[in-house]
């Protein structure tokens, strides 16, 4: 019996051409949850990521800054905040190669996973939209409706090729005959656990790895609106970010265990 196949795709940068990192800055200062210096530190972070120059070490200890950041916020707080903010703060936008390339794998009978260090409670509505079907993401840990600063699961690096590991035992995936994308070196784990790798507008570092790897090398240029690509309506989209970090920098998000408003 011939084993599945899938196609694994990061997120930030490869499907969705920018970061949504520092987009609830002004909302969250107003909101009292974060001052001006959280603000230029995000931002800084968000440099990086956008120029690709973040090493491990360095993504390592904004993690760890950003972690602590929110331990204590009030969830219901977070969650009217972004909900209230969403359309004017974030208007993300996906590559159209990326939305055509995961209709292509789905016509040649591979399943499409998106797989992102963002919470899993944003990562899941973009999924579903997409017409993905597994998504694989961070999770954060609540409590008491606050956020504890402990990250249950962070889907970065090696762990994201531990995760697509697994999935693909639970849904007999054949990962030598499947694919992956990604514009980071971070997931250089996650090319190299499939059979076909694919840098996507991929930072140096990625591009020479992918050249001694016999990688492909992809350029996404055609950004369309995100939410024109929705199949679910916005409002189901809780304001439910979660915080984490892609590539050396800050992706903005937070969980809400509120999951009554999505039903």
């Amino acid at each position: 019996m011939t084993q599945r196949t899938a196609a694994f795709f990061d997120l930030d940068k490869t499907i969705i051409a920018t970061s949504s990192a520092a987009a609830f800055s002004r909302p969250f200062i107003a909101g009292g949850l974060i001052n001006r210096r959280s603000v230029l530190r995000s931002a800084y972070a968000h440099f990086l990521y956008m120029i690709g120059g973040a090493d491990e070490d360095q993504t390592e200890r904004m993690r760890a800054y950003l972690s602590d950041l929110v331990t204590g916020w009030d969830v219901p707080q977070v969650s009217a905040i972004v909900n209230e903010t969403l359309h004017t703060y974030i208007d993300p936008y996906v590559y159209a190669e990326a939305v055509s390339l995961i209709a292509e794998h789905h016509a040649a009978g591979r399943d499409v996973v998106v797989v992102s260090a963002s919470g899993s409670e944003l990562v899941e509505p973009i999924a579903t939209a997409l017409g993905a079907d597994h998504s694989i993401a961070s999770r954060m840990q609540v409590v008491d409706d606050r956020y504890t600063g402990e990250i249950e699961f962070y889907n970065y690096g090696e762990h994201k090729a531990d995760a697509i590991r697994q999935l693909a035992a639970e849904q007999s995936y054949d990962l030598s005959r499947s694919y992956a994308y990604s514009d980071s070196i971070t997931d250089a784990p996650m090319l190299a656990v499939v059979g076909f790798g694919y840098a996507v507008n991929p930072d140096k570092a990625l591009r020479r790895l992918a050249d001694d790897e016999g990688w492909g090398v992809l350029a996404f240029e055609r950004p369309i609106s995100l939410w024109s690509q929705l199949t679910t309506p916005r409002s189901t989209i809780t304001a439910t970010v979660v915080l984490a970090l892609v590539t050396g920098a800050v992706l903005w998000g937070l969980w809400s265990r509120r999951r009554r408003h999505r039903s």
